[in-house]
């Protein structure tokens, strides 16, 4: 559910338990029913976040909006899975159905059809036992209260997780530091800059040890540092803590970095499911830009019998060629060259990142 920030934004809780009176950190893991409690000898992980296999599981999820010709399907018939301990990253354009899909994940949009399961909870079933352990971050939402500290935060978001935030004040200090955020950890957080409330925002949502947690744009705002920084939370909170991620960015390079696997959206479907690693792998031929007084239309003529020339740029004397060409194409390339009588002035590979792999996979899908 979502919860009223007092200013006129929100923050989503997905642990509400108002009424109840706050808890220890490990009443807060015992309480929980589902799953096997106790601790991880090895590094204080629960023993529920070390043996599930699965923390997040969707199957057939559509959501359709209005009806008739002026309806809008916005997930069309989705299904993933989400190993626990695992840093996943959603993209897509504008438009492609990824806010609704993570707003259906946690239960804000009700879907049309479809089924989710946290940590092997049915959530239309269970709702309260699947989202015990579940928190968010939404872009566009105000995540925190503005006219509290940020350690006042902190604390607030445990308790509102059912964590009594005494017992959890070593996790709070950890966080302040890793996050940058102990020199201001006694500010209220309307007086910080936009980078700083979205560290607070990251921190809040970590306050009440969630183990599943849900980012939409997180490094908005960040500076350069900032969002190093946060990413290297992100991954030490998943390889050390076994905290799970559902990560939603247009910054490619936040999501190369962190991500160990990567879903793409398109018109509301899935249209490429793999890791960082295979998906780069899997990428066209890099390409070489050669630059030479050499090139003139003859030798660009023979260049191109034999390779792809994706790009040509004329200069005062000579040109400089886009040739896709990779592995041992580079020695026929370099033959072609010898033969045609050009000699590189400058010669460079440029190999796909995932914002090529990405803008590729949705051209195609377009067309």
């Amino acid at each position: 559910m979502t919860k009223p920030d007092g200013t006129g934004g929100e923050r989503h809780r997905t642990a509400d338990r108002n009424g109840q009176p706050p808890r220890s950190a490990d009443a807060a893991v015992a309480e929980t029913e589902e799953f096997p409690t106790g601790t991880d000898s090895r590094n204080g992980v629960s023993e529920r976040a070390v043996s599930r296999e699965t923390a997040i599981a969707v199957e057939g999820l559509t959501k359709r909006f209005g009806t008739g010709t002026d309806s809008v399907l916005a997930v069309d018939d989705v299904s993933f899975e989400v190993e626990a301990g695992s840093v996943v990253g959603l993209l897509g354009p504008n438009g492609a159905g990824k806010t609704t899909l993570i707003k259906s994940v946690l239960g804000m949009v009700v879907p049309d059809e479809g089924s989710v399961r946290i940590a092997g909870v049915d959530v239309a079933e269970r709702p309260k036992a699947a989202y015990a352990n579940v928190d968010a971050m939404l872009e566009g939402a105000r995540n925190d209260y503005w006219r509290l500290t940020v350690r006042e935060n902190l604390r607030y978001f445990a308790t509102v997780s059912g964590v009594d935030p005494d017992s959890v004040t070593d996790r709070h200090d950890r966080l302040l530091e890793r996050l940058d955020l102990a020199e201001w950890a006694d500010t209220p957080v309307r007086k910080l800059s936009r980078g700083m409330k979205q560290k607070v925002s990251l921190a809040s949502v970590l306050a009440g040890g969630a183990e599943v947690v849900f980012l939409d744009e997180p490094t908005l705002g960040l500076d350069v540092e900032s969002s190093r920084t946060l990413q290297r939370e992100l991954r030490r909170l998943a390889e050390e803590e076994g905290l799970t991620v559902l990560i939603s960015s247009h910054d490619m390079g936040v999501i190369e970095t962190v991500c160990d696997r990567v879903l793409v959206m398109s018109e509301g479907r899935i249209i490429a499911d793999d890791s960082v690693d295979s998906l780069l792998r899997g990428a066209a031929s890099g390409t070489v830009v050669v630059e030479s007084s050499d090139l003139d239309s003859d030798a660009i003529a023979a260049i191109r019998e034999r390779f792809d020339i994706t790009d040509i740029e004329e200069l005062e004397r000579g040109a400089r060629i886009e040739v896709v060409a990779a592995g041992d194409d580079l020695y026929a390339l370099m033959d072609v060259l010898s033969r045609a009588g050009v000699t590189p002035e400058r010669i460079r590979t440029v190999e796909p990142d995932l914002e090529d792999i990405f803008v590729g996979l949705t051209r195609e899908e377009d067309r």
